[in-house]
């Protein structure tokens, strides 16, 4: 059976990958939405009662193994495993991690769960992404808009998650103690995103045969694992020949420059998980008509927004303007909006500072602060993320796809790390100081890539 390629529109073996990343992300971000408040309230609120330090830490280093393991599990399924097999071990293995969470409402608990979650990303994620560019010949102009059209999909699981898995959490389960505190129902939300990472995995599993073929089954060297035969040589596609080894060394090192630039990115954007999201629920008005949006709610935003805009962005990659634009310059001016967004939140700072004392929990900021400050981040990261996932996969060599797309998700690991430290000096520096450190860096680092993009694009050699 063979991965049928189609002149025109996108091949069907996509939209499954889209589904399959749908649920995986619903199951991710609906555990991660309430995370950081399970970790921090009190017991009797049906948290562990950290303090928010140490739990902003804890967050951090979880967010950035996610992205560790992905390096492991793409070797594996390079070298051993196939990128399909892979996919499978993940899915069950991050399933495994909710229902331990769902089980064992403790210490114990978190740290099995998060760590399964953890082993299972790293087999899950590197490989799928690289099976959506394996359905695909190199200088197919259609791979920009099938990640883009893949990204939205990541971004449905992510957008209805925190809406579902808030609900569940914040009001289906929920129940009131007799000194009238709310005990939220987290672990039924956890459990609710097992089910989510199960249906991805049926999804997949059943489908497979019929819209993938042979993609992805055995390592690479042993059978084809993209449209064209394995081991072919990365090619130019300006000029049609083949790279030499000088030629494919350079296009890789540009893998690691912009996976330099990209830690920054994400340091900053993770703080939605983390310190923004602490910050929501402390200090933003979130009450309209009467209802108190819960602030998982909000982890919603940035995949609305993303699914929202992508068809936009999607259309204009492929415009004359899009095209004239180099992948160092779109992920610089993305780090430029990224900085801006910033200045929103210290907007709401701003606000709370005039309207009388910081430290008073009954002083809020207007919502509309902060959902400018998801919209720039949106615009900023659909400069990066998709765009970046594309040009790794162009730059790559047939054999190291899995291993430096999982390369490139170390920026991922760094940043939340980096973004978890980050997060903890809000508490002890102030929030504007902290963002306003973060709104120039970034900004300074997106003009830096800018200036450096004609010398990284010869680098690059052909690839856009």
């Amino acid at each position: 059976m063979e991965v049928v390629q189609q002149k025109k529109g996108h091949p069907k073996g996509l939209y499954l990958l889209f589904f399959t990343e749908m649920w995986e992300r619903f199951s991710y971000y609906g555990m991660r939405a309430i995370l950081s408040l399970y970790l921090t309230k009190k017991l009797m609120e049906g948290g562990l009662g950290m303090n928010k330090e140490d739990a902003m830490v804890l967050y951090g280093y979880f967010t950035g193994f996610v992205y560790f393991t992905p390096l492991i599990g793409g070797w594996l399924a390079d070298r051993y495993l196939g990128k399909r097999l892979a996919i499978t071990i993940g899915g069950i293995t991050m399933m495994l991690g909710q229902f331990t969470l769902f089980a064992m409402n403790n210490m114990m608990g978190l740290y099995v769960g998060l760590l399964l979650i953890i082993i299972g990303n790293g087999f899950f994620k590197p490989n799928i992404s690289t099976l959506v560019g394996g359905l695909y010949k190199d200088g197919d102009e259609r791979r920009d808009a099938a990640f883009s059209i893949f990204y939205m999909g990541i971004n449905l699981g992510a957008m209805f998650a925190p809406i579902v898995i808030g609900a569940i959490s914040d009001n289906l389960f929920a129940t009131t103690n007799a000194d009238g505190s709310i005990a939220y129902g987290y672990r039924y939300g956890f459990l609710a995103s097992g089910i989510g990472m199960l249906l991805g995995q049926v999804i997949f599993n059943v489908l497979s045969p019929k819209y993938l073929g042979y993609l992805g089954v055995k390592p690479v060297g042993a059978a084809v694992d993209t449209v064209e035969s394995a081991g072919v040589k990365s090619v130019n596609p300006e000029t049609g020949k083949e790279l030499n080894e000088r030629e494919e060394r350079q296009r890789i090192s540009v893998i690691f420059i912009l996976l330099i630039f990209a830690v920054f990115f994400w340091a900053g954007f993770e703080q939605a998980g983390s310190s923004l999201s602490l910050y929501t629920d402390k200090y933003i008005d979130r009450t309209i008509g009467g209802f108190e949006i819960p602030t998982s709610w909000f982890q919603s935003v940035n995949p609305l927004f993303i699914v929202t805009l992508t068809p936009l962005f999607t259309m204009f990659w492929v415009s004359p303007i899009g095209k004239k634009l180099s992948t160092p310059v779109k992920m610089g001016v993305g780090m430029i909006i990224l900085g801006a967004g910033f200045l929103f939140i210290l907007g709401a700072v701003a606000e709370r500072s005039a309207n009388g004392d910081i430290n008073d929990m009954t002083n809020k900021a207007a919502l509309m602060w902060l959902i400018m400050t998801y919209l720039l981040h949106t615009i900023g990261e659909l400069c990066i993320s998709p765009v970046g996932l594309s040009v790794v996969t162009k730059l790559s060599p047939p054999k190291l796809a899995s291993v430096l797309m999982a390369v490139w998700m170390l920026s991922s690991f760094f940043a939340n790390i980096m973004g978890g430290y980050i997060a903890a000096y809000v508490e002890t520096m102030g929030a504007g100081q902290i963002f306003t450190y973060i709104a120039g860096f970034v900004s300074v680092c997106g003009v830096l890539l800018i200036m450096l993009s004609r010398p990284i694009s010869k680098m690059m050699h052909g690839v856009k």
